[in-house]
């Protein structure tokens, strides 16, 4: 059987008013022929969808179309925030102003009667000022409604829609009934006004608040430049970033911004980089360390070698993966869906009730459609559909402009409930730059130079790896001015250490569990290695393969390895302790080395000398007792992070434990585990807030619409109020600070 490509796409929507339009919209792209997923945020206005097969662009914005609304195609590097500016300027203020100016002296005359004076408006001049506004400036809703309409649902332009045209044509009516006539007093051409001005300035004060909803990935592209400094046969030329490739060099004066990514080549400066990892202070940049694209270099000059451009870039990534995450939704985003897709049959039906029974029962039609009016207008589901994505939008962005980039709403949304947080050691809680401290050889015959030939050997064998205790032994043997030897069949040990022939002859160099596995005798060193652990060290082992096969390897030397514990580690702890959080360390180093660093940090829990799969099996007997986040920065991380219900990696790792994780730190800063968490309940607790305050003004207006306890003016009012109210109580968030 063939493997199916997979594909994903994003969309710009256009014309999504409420839950019930996302709904449809989603609706109509899963009933495309080859498409697995398809979410949609009503906040961002994008689908994000997934199809194998060939699905193409053009079948699913035509399935869009077909469901009454627009769409366009983004592609990848597109910023997410464009078609929302666009967006914003289509939807102006000045319809909402007219419809107001209109609205007005209708808005007069009833409070004239509400105070009991006399200065009613002619009938036929109440029909003049609400035709315009119900026809022209309100054309948006029966455009909108109608083709729900024809997709067999409903929508809040359909609400409005209907409940406007039904509170007009009474008024219609009864200026044209010969038992009321143009001077009558019950008119409600002020009701169908009213509620389509309180709607357009609504959608206004949305749109406006939205736009602030994306400021973080704004601020983010605004970090990439146009142009770049290119080096060529030694003179400098400023040519478009698009025809930097990478290998260029590329100059940057003082006080300019990175273009690129890459690696100081010559000169040394002071780098501000607190938009992208939330530092504040500037970083020191020397030749040979790495730069980013997007931060600010300071008083120094530098020529930078091009490692990546465009869409490789740290910064493109971070913007990709921030929009990711605005885009998905949370768990809790799927009930709301459910409930959004029954809520407007329900809603007409309840209006339809409303009629009946007034109407029917106690004989008085003018109220019966007055009050199913305003049913139908204060069950707008406009503030439902915004509450989960408004907050997640903004909870990310601050986060992000924080140093804290979470790459999915699921991630986000548990993250507020994790009970116990495992935190890998080396690279996580220390400094992840161990050194040599000491090497022992166990041969006697050999030269004084035993101990190099070893070193030799050892960073031989470890040349190639990433490992911080591979990185330590090829910068001794750097140090030293030791040459290298040739290595074949190199293998690598998960967890344990690596294998090569060096010279024709087998080595291998690991971990105390590697020497037991192989049966070296390690009695020689006993004692050395049991006091080095006791101080905090890591020992690894060089053995040799022996000529008769059914002999052990013969141990050759012993290495001991120290490394510095993160300054900020003991308040990355304690703060997790103050937010009532377990914390656990799970290491693959020896026993000695992971107590003395969970005893300085005050971690009760630990386990010590762990295999990759056996990480993931320890996070998994964790969860039994609650959520587990999983804090690391390996390779041999990986299945950990991936077992637990939050991975949590730091950017100074692996690839692959940043793809791994929900959550990545773009600093290497333990601290920001608990600011991640905190973010995270935050954001969580403004989903709840929101969602009460959407629900809250259906479940206590609906009801008294029916009753005839409301008018359709209030019931557009609250309508409007619970939108702003919903998406203002998200922008609260942007207020966040991390923990102190």
């Amino acid at each position: 059987m063939t493997n199916q490509v997979s594909n994903e796409w994003t969309l710009a929507i256009k014309g999504m008013t409420c839950a019930s339009c996302a709904g449809r919209v989603e609706k109509a792209l899963l009933n495309v022929s080859g498409v697995v997923t398809a979410e949609i945020n009503l906040a961002l206005e994008t689908a994000q969808v997934s199809g194998i097969g060939k699905v193409t662009t053009q079948q699913l914005v035509d399935a869009v179309v077909a469901a009454g609304y627009q769409a366009q195609s983004l592609s990848a590097e597109h910023d997410s925030t464009e078609h929302l500016t666009e967006s914003y300027r289509q939807n102006q203020w000045w319809p909402s102003a007219l419809a107001a100016i209109l609205s007005l002296p209708l808005v007069i005359a009833m409070i004239v009667q509400w105070l009991g004076w006399q200065g009613q408006l002619s009938g036929w001049l109440q029909w003049a000022l609400a035709t315009p506004v119900q026809f022209w400036l309100g054309w948006r809703f029966y455009k909108a409604g109608w083709h729900a309409l024809k997709a067999g649902a409903g929508n809040m332009d359909l609400l409005v829609a209907i409940g406007t045209s039904a509170a007009y044509g009474l008024s219609v009516y009864l200026l044209f009934s010969p038992s009321h006539g143009a001077g009558a007093h019950h008119l409600y051409f002020e009701s169908s006004t009213i509620v389509i001005t309180l709607v357009l300035f609504g959608k206004w004060l949305e749109g406006r608040a939205k736009s602030q909803t994306t400021e973080a990935i704004r601020a983010l592209n605004t970090l990439r430049s146009e142009f770049a400094t290119v080096v060529k046969n030694g003179q400098p030329e400023q040519v478009s970033i698009a025809l930097v490739k990478v290998g260029d060099l590329v100059l940057v004066k003082p006080g300019e911004r990175i273009a690129v990514d890459g690696t100081v080549q010559s000169g040394d400066s002071q780098v501000d980089e607190s938009l992208i990892t939330g530092e504040s202070l500037p970083v020191s940049k020397k030749v040979g360390d790495k730069v980013t694209g997007g931060a600010m270099n300071g008083e120094g000059l530098l020529t930078i070698t091009t490692n990546a451009v465009g869409a490789e870039t740290v910064l493109a990534r971070i913007v990709r993966l921030v929009e990711s995450a605005q885009a998905k939704k949370a768990p809790i985003q799927r009930l709301v869906d459910k409930v959004s897709t029954v809520f407007v049959p329900v809603v007409l039906v309840i209006a339809a009730l409303t009629l009946i029974v007034w109407g029917l029962f106690n004989g008085n039609w003018e109220a019966a459609i007055i009050n199913a009016v305003t049913v139908l207008v204060i069950a707008c589901p406009c503030a439902l559909g915004l509450a989960t994505p408004t907050a997640i939008m903004v909870g990310t962005g601050v986060a992000a402009q924080h140093g804290i980039l979470i790459k999915d709403a699921e991630a986000l949304e548990l993250a507020h409930a994790i009970k116990t947080v495992a935190f890998d050691k080396t690279g996580t809680l220390t400094e992840g730059h161990p050194k040599l401290i000491n090497m022992q050889s166990t041969t006697k015959e050999v030269s004084a130079q035993d101990t190099e030939q070893l070193l030799m050997l050892a960073a031989t064998l470890q040349a190639g790896s990433e490992h911080p205790l591979a990185k330590a032994v090829t910068n001794a043997a750097n140090a030293k001015g030791l040459q290298l030897q040739i290595v074949q069949d190199l293998q690598a040990l998960a967890g344990r250490g690596v294998v090569g022939e060096v010279g024709g002859q087998k080595f291998y160099f690991g971990s105390t569990r590697l020497m037991n596995d192989l049966k070296v005798n390690l009695s020689s060193f006993k004692e050395d290695a049991l006091a080095l652990e006791q101080k905090g060290y890591s020992i690894s082992w060089l053995a040799q393969t022996r000529a008769l096969e059914n002999f052990a390897p013969k141990l050759l030397g012993l290495f001991a390895f120290g490394d510095a514990i993160k300054a900020t580690a003991n308040k990355a702890i304690a703060d997790l302790e103050q937010l009532g959080i377990i914390t656990v360390l799970i290491s693959g180093d020896n026993q000695g080395s992971a107590s003395r660093v969970a005893s300085q940090l005050g971690i009760s829990q630990f386990y010590a000398q762990v295999l990759p799969d056996e990480k993931a099996s320890i996070v998994t007997q964790l969860k039994q007792d609650g959520l587990v986040a999983m804090v690391g920065d390996g390779l041999n991380d990986a299945p950990a992070l991936a077992v637990a219900d939050v991975g949590i990696a730091m950017s100074s790792g692996t690839d692959v434990a940043m793809y791994t994780s929900g959550i990545t730190l773009m600093r290497g800063d333990p601290a920001l585990v608990a600011h991640a968490i905190d973010i995270s309940k935050r954001t969580y607790q403004k989903i709840r807030q929101n969602l009460f305050w959407a629900f809250i003004y259906n479940v206590v207006g609906i009801p008294l619409a029916a009753m005839g306890m409301l008018s359709p003016v209030l019931a557009g009012a609250a309508m409007a109020l619970s939108s702003v109210s919903v998406i203002s109580n998200a922008l609260l968030l942007k207020l966040w600070r991390p923990i102190k």
